[in-house]
């Protein structure tokens, strides 16, 4: 109906237009949630490329739980203390390219989401990250497969699980 009237220039009913802004708040207030999941990705992905693990662990949930193939952490403090080895890792330089976010909101507070991810990492034979770093072809390339919950106040993910799709082959 709201459509009808809005293509034939006949203005819409009172109960039309309250109709029409209720449904637009709705749409809205799901863009704006869906929209902080994948920022938090991102900064996911930035925390961990500049090596700051307590900022890494503060974007989960107190329970939330982290795992990979061989990697299976359970609670922040896991979670930060697994990162904080990360941050010892001076000689490494990476970039986590995340791309083809897609984030459906499952309730007023909770989302799942699916993402690419592409690893582009250099270990330095000096002990110090390279700046730039050589880089052929990335380390890896898989998908995240994530749950978001929504607690006092701000997005947080609480569920992170990592797929290896394309793994760079070791060399001699």
């Amino acid at each position: 109906v709201a459509e009808f009237h809005l293509l034939s220039g006949a203005h819409p009913t009172t109960l039309e237009s309250d109709r029409m802004t209720s449904h637009g708040d709705h749409a809205l207030e799901v863009i704006v949630a869906e929209r902080a999941c994948e920022r938090l990705l991102y900064e996911y992905a930035r925390c961990i490329d500049r090596g700051d693990a307590a900022d890494v662990a503060a974007l989960f949930t107190d329970d939330a739980v982290w795992l990979a193939d061989d990697i299976d952490m359970r609670g922040r403090e896991a979670i930060r203390k697994a990162f904080n080895a990360r941050q010892s890792v001076t000689r490494r330089q990476s970039r986590h390219v995340i791309t083809n976010v897609l984030v459906d909101l499952t309730s007023s507070d909770e989302a799942q989401a699916v993402a690419y991810l592409v690893n582009y990492r250099h270990d330095s034979t000096t002990g110090t990250a390279e700046h730039p770093a050589p880089a052929d072809h990335p380390k890896l390339v898989g998908d995240y497969h994530l749950e978001f919950r929504h607690v006092d106040g701000a997005w947080r993910i609480a569920s992170l699980r990592f797929d290896v799709a394309f793994l760079r082959s070791r060399r001699g």
